[in-house]
């Protein structure tokens, strides 16, 4: 294991661990950075994990700045909303709209306090469920870090239904597909089921699984899908990035190979039975 990646960060080497026109100023905001600059472990992984994906998302943002009068860019699941701010400094400088949605009332105030604070007016905050939050009616970029479980389907459905443009999902603890493989096993073949009999496979083939069908979700519905690692090992066990741009047509294959492998392995997770497919 890096051991270094999770050292703390002396004040005169923090801007080497920084975004471009990233400012100290807001990471101190976020209590990311200490009063006297200093960056300690934990916050540096939390650091280094939101300002790798924002350079993986990039080239989506480029893309819808460079089109699109008011982008629409939507953080669900938000939590602090760490990702959100450092989007709004780095992008919606001059247009565009930041929703974070939140369900935890306590991270809404807080957010919403330091986003007062920092002057970011056009960052809005949304205490609800994924599910039952209020959305513009077209998203251009969708962001979902660490969406625990079917939260992260519930990001999905959000994102198919507004038709977004650019999607990024990074999931979290996934346990319902594991649950269905267990409850699945009569039914499936024994060659099959040598891939989950065991508790330690089944938890670990879920996650797998749960991540291959969204991604061909996420194809049959029309986006080409790039699969990749968010960060490190040393930073995060949660490291999957799924990123998705709508191409615009619907891929028949995708959605045949998407069945036969819920025929196969007898699961239906959340975002297949959201989507009726």
């Amino acid at each position: 294991m890096n051991v270094k990646a999770r050292e703390a960060v002396p004040a005169k080497k923090v801007r080497r661990e920084l975004l471009e026109n990233q400012s100290i100023e807001l990471l101190k905001t976020l209590h990311l950075v200490t009063r006297d600059g200093q960056l300690n472990a934990d916050a540096r992984r939390k650091l280094k994990q939101v300002n790798h994906l924002v350079g993986l998302l990039q080239p989506a943002l480029d893309d819808v700045f460079e089109r699109v009068a008011q982008p629409r860019v939507v953080d669900v699941g938000s939590g602090s909303s760490y990702l959100g701010f450092v989007l709004y400094e780095l992008f919606l400088e001059e247009k565009g709209e930041l929703l974070s949605v939140e369900s935890r009332p306590e991270l809404t105030s807080k957010a919403q306090e330091r986003a007062g604070v920092l002057h970011f007016e056009r960052m809005k905050f949304e205490t609800a469920n994924i599910e039952g939050a209020a959305y513009p009616e077209r998203i251009n970029v969708l962001t979902a870090l660490h969406a625990c479980d079917t939260a992260t389907d519930d990001a999905m459905a959000v994102a198919l239904s507004h038709q977004a443009e650019h999607i990024a999902l990074v999931p979290c603890c996934q346990a319902e597909v594991a649950q269905q493989l267990k409850d699945a096993r009569p039914k499936v073949d024994s060659a099959m089921q040598s891939l989950f009999s065991h508790p330690w496979h089944r938890r670990e083939f879920g996650s797998h699984l749960s991540n291959v069908i969204r991604a061909l979700v996420l194809e049959a519905s029309g986006y080409q899908v790039t699969v990749t690692e968010l960060a490190g090992w040393e930073h995060s066990l949660k490291n999957e990035l799924i990123l998705a741009r709508r191409v615009g047509h619907q891929n028949g294959i995708a959605k045949k190979r998407l069945e036969a492998l819920l025929e196969q392995t007898g699961v239906r997770p959340k975002i297949v039975r959201t989507l009726g497919l």
